[in-house]
């Protein structure tokens, strides 16, 4: 299939497309309204940060439709980087005609680019799914994507906050 979109690095002028999409993705994943302020800030937050954080669009006659972003964790394991891919969208009207393949294709390359300019390789591609979004699953095994021995924690920065340091005294 010959694609009408192309896949690109997402610019500062793809905040509100981005800040739409990820309104949008909360509402239908988690049923989740988002603050729009927080929202547009949390996307200008990344893309001032393209060392760390890294956003893709799939777009087509200057429309954006599709979004994909990584960030980095290192893993001393396995001496490399995992990227986590996250905020990951695909308006309706273009699912199922190859646009989060292509947003997946274009990364992998940036992580093979990465690896080579860097000399330290991106050991894997991570994602974290919502256990009842079985299509998302499906979609995720497709493009080569496996279950992990692990399961994801978070602690909320509501904890954070009431956690002490405790040391030791001599």
């Amino acid at each position: 299939m010959s694609q009408i979109w192309t896949v690109r690095r997402a610019v500062w002028a793809d905040t509100p497309a981005i800040s739409r999409q990820n309104a949008a993705m909360a509402m239908e994943t988690e049923g989740k309204i988002l603050d729009p302020a927080i929202l547009h800030a949390g996307v200008q937050g990344a893309l001032e940060r393209p060392n760390h954080v890294r956003f893709w669009v799939a777009s087509a006659q200057n429309q954006v439709f599709g979004q994909a972003m990584t960030t980095p964790e290192w893993s001393d394991w396995r001496n490399g980087w995992i990227w986590w891919l996250q905020s990951v969208y695909v308006e309706s009207a273009w699912r199922g005609k190859g646009v989060f393949a292509s947003l997946v294709d274009a990364i992998c390359a940036d992580g093979k680019d990465f690896a080579a300019r860097e000399s330290v390789p991106v050991v894997g591609l991570r994602l974290y799914v919502e256990n009842e979004n079985q299509t998302a699953q499906e979609v995720y095994r497709r493009l080569g994507f496996e279950n992990a021995c692990y399961q994801v924690m978070e602690m909320p920065a509501s904890k954070m906050e009431k956690r002490t340091f405790l040391r030791a005294i001599e």
